[in-house]
């Protein structure tokens, strides 16, 4: 059962979201290798960091959450996935205070997942980010957030692509069409990363 629907977010929403995304990102391996291996100061690095990156989807009003704010995705339109200079700019103080040390790693990792990204037809919706809170996993809100962009790839025949990086989620992601084409070693020694792509899928229509 879903505790409320998805719709789609405005940026009186990027608190909610952030708050979200960093509950549902606590115990990311990505997250960790870029943030440090301390949760709580992780979690609160996570805060501003997702809200500085939802600032940037919100220019494609592509950005979905819930009105309680149980989760959030972040999508790209095709052509215009990659990370230009000026998208680090909302994220310059959770990365220079927060990644610190670690931001060369953090930039070699990233060049790796562009780089498999850059390899996928270019003309496709990206997932960059799908979250939910803990306390609001498993009532359907994942799938309610994705719903509305994997409608648009369905109608207008193009395909969705994303990078999940837990393996338990892989299976989730399968059920919506997505398929594995790639693993991402992220940084020598892990982790790693699962680079999906899906089909436009036919919709079943009525009967009349």
């Amino acid at each position: 059962m879903i505790s409320a629907p998805a719709r789609p977010a405005t940026s009186a929403d990027l608190e909610g979201m952030s708050t979200a995304l960093a509950d549902a990102f606590h115990d990311d391996p990505v997250m960790a290798a870029v943030f440090g291996g301390d949760e709580q100061r992780r979690t609160r690095w996570l805060r501003p960091f997702f809200r500085g990156i939802g600032s940037v989807h919100l220019r494609h009003q592509l950005v979905f959450t819930t009105d309680d704010h149980g989760g959030a995705s972040y999508w790209d339109p095709p052509g215009h996935w990659q990370t230009r200079p000026r998208d680090y700019l909302p994220i310059a103080v959770p990365m220079l205070l927060g990644v610190n040390r670690r931001i060369p790693k953090a930039l070699r990792g990233m060049g790796r997942v562009e780089a498999v990204h850059k390899a996928q037809p270019q003309d496709h919706y990206y997932l960059a980010v799908l979250g939910t809170r803990t306390t609001s996993q498993g009532k359907g809100i994942g799938s309610a957030l994705m719903e509305p962009v994997l409608e648009v790839c369905d109608r207008d025949g193009v395909g969705a692509y994303l990078e999940s990086s837990k393996e338990r989620n892989v299976p989730f992601y399968r059920r919506h069409g997505f398929e594995v084409v790639e693993e991402i070693e992220f940084a020598r020694g892990g982790p790693t990363l699962w680079a999906m792509w899906r089909d436009p899928q036919p919709r079943e229509t009525g009967s009349g």
